[in-house]
């Protein structure tokens, strides 16, 4: 006879469970400033018999500061979810209660802390959220922009086929769209999405909840023209504003929503237009100034 050990689960490390049966804790952590964590994420990580952290090192600073001494401290992370998936598996089927993770914020947000989940799931095994600081929410309560809908896509991919592969799935979104990004790629990607969306309305947040903390707020093209001026630090959340109605109602029957920029262009200038009209043309279909158009093409020259 099998047991789900998550029907008979009390919300409690030590509530009436299936014998030998553990459980699987998310646990969030602070995202930059300690005073995050909560009391029960503290109380969880003290009572949880495993700790699993997708860097140990940096998980260690974190329980030092709470001075929280684990029995078992284990990497999990994307190199090697493989292997250590399965045994951290086996330990709470064992009756071990484990409490994942991440480097800062909610575990299973961007990490293969997902993988694990499901295979908890998988072997009925109770799964327990923590709730703490998200960077992706945080940025998008303040940014000013709309909360009603909005869509998570994490980080974008490297190659440039697959940035717009993702991208032109997004373009008819109405809701705000959140991204994580690196310093060294922000500003490319600020290409990326006027390429996709136009000179859209964003927020770039980053140093979440720091001393440092900062929102730019302003166009794609104003907020890609502070960073320039700006070297970028820290990671960011780059938040952008949703298609608007308007622009929804004109792209309905847009023949050229599939193309890029430089695309589009191209398609005007193999139809006899001189290179200026096409740029003219293109930039009249999508709304976009001659300039934004001219700009993206001398990027990509």
């Amino acid at each position: 006879m099998t047991i789900s050990c998550q029907s008979s689960f009390q919300n409690n490390i030590h509530g009436s469970k299936p014998e030998g049966c553990g459980s699987l804790f998310l646990v969030a952590t602070p995202i930059g400033n300690l005073e995050d964590m909560t009391y029960r994420a503290v109380r969880t990580l003290q009572e949880c018999d495993i700790i699993a952290a997708e860097d140990t090192r940096q998980t260690r600073k974190l329980l030092s500061h709470f001075e929280i001494s684990p029995s078992m401290l284990f990497s999990y992370h994307e190199h090697n979810k493989a292997a250590s998936g399965p045994e951290l598996i086996r330990y709470i089927i064992e009756g071990k209660n484990l409490a994942l993770v991440s480097d800062a914020g909610l575990p299973a947000i961007s990490d293969p802390g997902a993988d694990l989940v499901a295979l908890a799931i998988s072997h009925s095994i109770p799964v327990i959220p923590i709730p703490g600081a998200n960077a992706a929410l945080s940025a998008l309560i303040a940014s000013g922009l709309p909360t009603t809908t909005f869509t998570f896509s994490g980080f974008l991919p490297r190659e440039r086929k697959d940035i717009r592969a993702v991208l032109s799935t997004l373009a008819l979104a109405q809701g705000t769209l959140l991204f994580y990004e690196s310093p060294h790629r922000v500003l490319k990607t600020l290409t990326h999405l006027q390429e996709a969306f136009g000179n859209r309305r964003v927020v770039l947040a980053r140093e979440l909840t720091k001393r440092y903390e900062e929102f730019v707020r302003g166009t794609i093209e104003e907020c890609s023209a502070w960073l320039a001026e700006h070297p970028p630090l820290g990671e960011y959340v780059i938040v952008v504003e949703g298609e608007s109605k308007e622009e929804a109602d004109l792209a309905g029957s847009a023949w050229w929503r599939e193309l890029s920029i430089e695309e589009h262009v191209a398609h005007y200038e193999t139809s006899g237009s001189e290179r200026k009209e096409a740029m003219k043309k293109a930039a009249s279909d999508r709304g976009l100034s001659k300039r934004d158009v001219y700009n993206t093409l001398l990027i990509r020259e």
